[in-house]
Formats: C-alpha cells, sequence, structure tokens
C-alpha cells in the first residue's frame, strides 16, 4: 500500500512540474517568417504563374492558451516569367485557434489580408488590384520558453488574382 501512495505522488508530482513548462508562453509577440510564394494570375494582358522568395513581419498578442491575434507585413517577391514582373505584398490580420500539445502548438487561422498586386511587361503595368479580402492558414509551432519556431502554409483570397499563397518557416518571441 504504501508503494502505491508513493508511486501515486511521485506521479502527481511529476505532473505538477512538467505541466508549467509545456503551457503557452501567453502575451504580446513579435517575429518573421521567410518562405516561398506562389503568385498566378491569367487576366488579360498579365499571365504569370510563377514562385518567389517571400518574408514576412510578425506582430500578435496571445492572451489565452487557445486564442490570439495576429497582424503582419507580407511581400510575395517579385516572380518573373519573360518580359513580366509581378510584385505583389499587403497587411494582414488574423485570429488565431491554438491547439496546445505539449511544447507544440498545432494552430488554424482566418482574417483579412490589405493586398497590392501588380504585374509589369516592358515597363507598362498591366494589371493592379488593390483590395482587403480573406485570408486563412494553417500551421504549428515548437515552443522553448519564450522563443517559437514555426511553420505554415497561408492562402490569401485576392480577387482577379487566381492564386496568391506562402509556406514560410520563421520564429517568434513572445514578451510577457
Amino acid at each position: 500500500m504504501r508503494n502505491k501512495l508513493m508511486l501515486t505522488l511521485a506521479t502527481f508530482g511529476a505532473i505538477a512540474v512538467s505541466a508549467p513548462a509545456s503551457a503557452a508562453d501567453n502575451g504580446f509577440y513579435l517575429g518573421g517568417s521567410i518562405g516561398r510564394s506562389n503568385v498566378k494570375i491569367d487576366k488579360d494582358l498579365a499571365r504569370i504563374d510563377e514562385d518567389d522568395t517571400a518574408y514576412k513581419i510578425i506582430a500578435g498578442f496571445r492572451p489565452l492558451d487557445f486564442l490570439g491575434v495576429e497582424a503582419s507585413y507580407v511581400n510575395f517577391g517579385k516572380p518573373e516569367k519573360g518580359a513580366q514582373k509581378a510584385d505583389s505584398d499587403g497587411v494582414s490580420a488574423f485570429v488565431v485557434g491554438f491547439f496546445p500539445v505539449g511544447p507544440v502548438d498545432v494552430y488554424a487561422k482566418g482574417g483579412l489580408i490589405n493586398a497590392d498586386t501588380s504585374v509589369v511587361t516592358a515597363g507598362s503595368k498591366v494589371f493592379n488590384e488593390k483590395g482587403t479580402e480573406f485570408a486563412y492558414g494553417v500551421g504549428a509551432q515548437f515552443r522553448l520558453l519564450s522563443l517559437s519556431v514555426r511553420a505554415e502554409y497561408e492562402r490569401f483570397n485576392v480577387s482577379k488574382v487566381d492564386d496568391l499563397n506562402m509556406v514560410s518557416i520563421g520564429v517568434t518571441y513572445t514578451f510577457l
């Protein structure tokens, strides 16, 4: 009986000690990501479907373990195809739902992007689209104290742009 009591106390003690280590580090966070974007436009004289290096700067607030809000500046690079060159960037805002599993968070997010996308051919602008549209994404991040390493996929539904998405790897740092 004494051995069972000691084993039970040791088990509960281990759980109590490990729980704070796996809890989310809530608060304000800043970070950045780099990855690949795809810009596809097939309208009038603009015909491009190319990838390029993309990056984003992230600012967010996570008040609860399972919920946060996030804003970012996204630059989709300048993909080129022949004489055509696309240029796309925007500012996005998301509500993020987290599912913490130990030191890993799996998350989904939905929100809006205010994007500016254009295509230039031989020095002349043949396509230009500005507007605020729906955006969403999924990802996972590994947390170690206040530092998180994340991988994510985001899709931006910009009207008149056939495809605008980004796959990235980044880091965030949470300030308590």
